[in-house]
């Protein structure tokens, strides 16, 4: 039989004969998707981080910056795709985007280590320092804006993202005047930037193993 809708009541009249059909809509889907998306990709950040803290402070020789670079390319990259799609999947729009950026951060890094190295993307060895310099420039004022836009989160978020911040103004600086030792103070604030980064991760660590986690700091703008 069919089921007429009476549009004064906007009910829904069911002849006897079928009063066993239900009309109760169907359950939502579940998202079989599960679990922290940070658990990979905090860590995965804080080897790039590593890699790229020894460059900036000068430990290591000019052959060993390829190990750096093998470990950003490969580990941290793919694992920060991984967490981006993850946390994209989950709903966790702001994770997501945080991770989108980081790997969109050591990505680019990669891509232009290796163009420099290559001389790919038109980039000669006189305009290696103008490349960096742009590439600087572009990252510290993103950051900057990621910084700003997040202030809602807890504050060791903010001081994670400050710090890289912070890092990249010394890093520009010393790039453009030539300066090694305000490059070495960049690598050192990276180093700050990893021991926050650890604290994060003992956090997520802490929780997911059942424990309870870490204070994270009142938010900077809780309205």
């Amino acid at each position: 039989m069919t089921t007429i809708s009476d549009r004064a009541t906007d009910t829904a009249i069911i002849s006897p004969d079928e009063d066993n059909i239900t009309t109760d809509s169907p359950a939502p889907a579940v998202n079989p998707l599960r679990g922290n998306p940070g658990v990979v990709g905090v860590p995965t950040v804080i080897a790039g981080a590593i890699g790229l803290g020894l460059i900036n402070i000068g430990a290591l020789p000019g052959g060993a910056v390829g190990a750096t670079l093998a470990i950003v390319s490969t580990c941290t990259a793919i694992g920060l795709l991984i967490t981006t799609i993850w946390a994209a999947a989950l709903g966790q729009n702001a994770s997501a985007s945080l991770f989108a950026v980081f790997l969109g951060f050591y990505g680019s890094y990669a891509a232009l280590a290796l163009g420099m190295t290559h001389g790919w993307f038109g980039t000669s060895a006189a305009s290696a320092t103008e490349a960096q310099v742009a590439w600087l420039w572009c990252w510290l004022i993103t950051i900057i804006m990621v910084t700003l836009v997040t202030l809602r989160l807890p504050s060791s978020f903010t001081l994670l993202l400050g710090l890289v911040d912070v890092a990249l103004a010394a890093l520009l600086a010393g790039t453009l005047t030539g300066s090694t030792s305000l490059i070495r103070v960049g690598g050192v604030i990276v180093f700050a930037f990893v021991a926050v980064a650890v604290y994060l991760y003992a956090d997520l660590m802490f929780t997911e193993t059942g424990g309870r986690g870490l204070p994270l700091g009142r938010p900077l703008i809780t309205r």
